[in-house]
């Protein structure tokens, strides 16, 4: 198996036998970024959730780098993983520098390897660390919590990179904002990528390729031209909502 992240009949349930995701089959290439599209409640959050462990399949298998998600640790899978969520999940006591160094403390670097690299990260984002590593969370703007949410889940340099709708909490100056930066950074990081979002604007800048899902199933993964003539209803519904 040559794709760094792999589907197969995947199905995941919840108390009572109510499936939240049906049957999904899809692959990623290394170095692609997959956007995942869909309504609240459509099984975007789930489906990324099964491939960093922090949910298991009812049946199917995930796969990382060719090996079933129940094969790996844990621990060890969520750390070659960077994992970035809406408001970036900060720990509030902690500084800029002590949330990026997380990881790499946790892999017991060398201190002065872990400062390099947490200096190196804030620079990719756009923060001088002169400026921010002593900050806390709170002295921060909504842009900056998720400036500093991206160079935590890149500082132990995973090869594969989840985002949970990670500017959905932004104004909508900020966000577009730091869309375009993110898409200037992922051509930088070579990086497998899955992005998951509500806003066809998001998918339709960023993406290799767009997932639509609703109701747990993924109805198509196609590149964003060949998904701008996609005829199903609810692809031509958010094609509609972007025009």
């Amino acid at each position: 198996m040559n794709s760094t992240i792999a589907f197969r009949n995947v199905r995941y349930a919840v108390g009572g036998g109510r499936m939240l995701i049906h049957d999904v089959s899809f692959e990623l290439q290394r170095d692609e970024t997959v956007v995942i599209l869909g309504r609240s409640g459509s099984g975007k959050t789930t489906t990324l959730k099964l491939i960093n462990r922090l949910l298991d399949p009812t049946s199917g298998e995930v796969f990382v780098e060719g090996k079933s998600t129940g094969e790996w640790d844990p621990i060890r899978l969520r750390r070659h993983i960077g994992y970035v969520i809406q408001d970036a999940g900060l720990f509030p006591h902690f500084t800029v520098e002590r949330n990026i160094a997380l990881v790499p403390s946790l892999e017991s670097w060398p201190e002065e390897r872990i400062r390099s690299r947490v200096h190196e990260m804030l620079e990719l984002v756009g923060l001088p660390p002169g400026v921010f590593a002593k900050r806390f969370p709170r002295q921060l703007s909504g842009g900056e919590r998720q400036r500093v949410g991206v160079a935590r889940a890149l500082a132990a340099d995973p090869p594969i990179l989840l985002l949970d709708e990670p500017f959905g909490a932004l104004d909508p100056i900020t966000r577009s904002e730091i869309q375009k930066e993110f898409r200037d950074l992922q051509k930088r990081l070579k990086k497998t990528i899955v992005f998951v979002t509500h806003d066809v604007r998001e998918a339709f800048l960023l993406g290799t390729r767009i997932g639509l899902m609703k109701n747990g199933q993924l109805l198509a993964l196609l590149p964003a031209d060949d998904f701008r003539k996609l005829d199903h209803p609810e692809a031509r519904a958010f094609v509609e909502s972007y025009s």
